[in-house]
């Protein structure tokens, strides 16, 4: 069984009055250690389907199993939200204390997790996203990227197998959505952290194993990064932005130019020269 499968699912919030489903008939599977990024314009669906994997919302219709965890047996709740953390978009409404050691500690205290471990897991998880050194210092200090990193160690600290980012970088300038995303590819790349990355900025998605394209409440295509990014007019269609070197490669194709499958600046670089 996949770390994460997701098998007929609808979501119907109680007081929409909307007839419509936010989620409708979802099938997913996520692997131990991918990447997967979720894209898709606002009211797709995604921040949803997110809340659904941590059990803050359960399915109108269908299962989540999280490591062969039903969420829909309310005896699995802390353990599935031990097996899966949650990072949002603001970092300010998941940073709680006054110092930033404080902070990362209070998730593995609500688990019973002894002082001593405590500590230990505190400095590792700090070190693991860059943030070693920072322990004393106050959270309202840090820059919104340095926040964000925070707020990730946090949810280390309690050492779950999957990590679910919904929109991290989206209320970040550029130099903060380049410092978390170099830190959510180590921990999956080096540490074989499970991701779920939930995100409107495309260039985020390029080095994902798999992308899940959301419209609607359904989940309109999935596959590799280029099989996605091949599908220009489609995305375009359901109001999702190309990364640039993917739209530039495009139009060249288009004046009879041929350009290889590419996703990056670096790529199309290289492919011009």
């Amino acid at each position: 069984m996949s770390l994460i499968e997701i098998n007929g699912v609808d979501f119907l919030y109680e007081n929409d009055d909307s007839d419509r489903p936010a989620l409708q008939n979802i099938d997913l599977q996520i692997e131990a250690g991918d990447f997967a990024v979720i894209i898709g314009s606002n009211g797709s669906g995604k921040s949803t389907l997110a809340k659904l994997l941590n059990v803050l919302l359960t399915p109108s219709k269908g299962e989540i199993f999280v490591a062969g965890l039903n969420t829909n047996n309310r005896d699995n709740t802390w353990k599935v939200r031990q097996k899966v953390g949650m990072v949002f978009q603001n970092p300010d409404n998941q940073l709680v204390a006054s110092m930033v050691e404080d902070d990362v500690a209070f998730g593995p205290e609500n688990l019973g997790i002894p002082t001593e471990e405590i500590r230990q897991r505190v400095d590792k998880s700090l070190e693991m996203v860059g943030m070693a050194g920072f322990q004393k210092f106050a959270p309202h200090k840090l820059s919104g990227g340095q926040k964000q990193r925070v707020a990730i160690a946090g949810v280390i600290a309690m050492e779950p197998d999957c990590i679910v980012l919904d929109e991290p970088t989206a209320m970040l300038d550029p130099q903060g959505r380049k410092e978390v995303m170099e830190t959510v590819q180590y921990l999956n790349k080096e540490k074989g952290i499970t991701v779920v990355h939930i995100t409107h900025f495309m260039e985020e998605a390029i080095n994902a194993d798999k992308v899940i394209v959301m419209n609607q409440g359904q989940i309109l295509h999935k596959g590799s990064p280029k099989s996605i990014f091949r599908l220009v007019e489609e995305l375009k269609d359901v109001n999702l932005d190309i990364p640039v070197a993917v739209e530039v490669a495009e139009y060249l194709r288009q004046e009879k130019i041929n350009i290889p499958d590419i996703l990056s600046i670096d790529e199309l670089v290289d492919a011009l020269c």
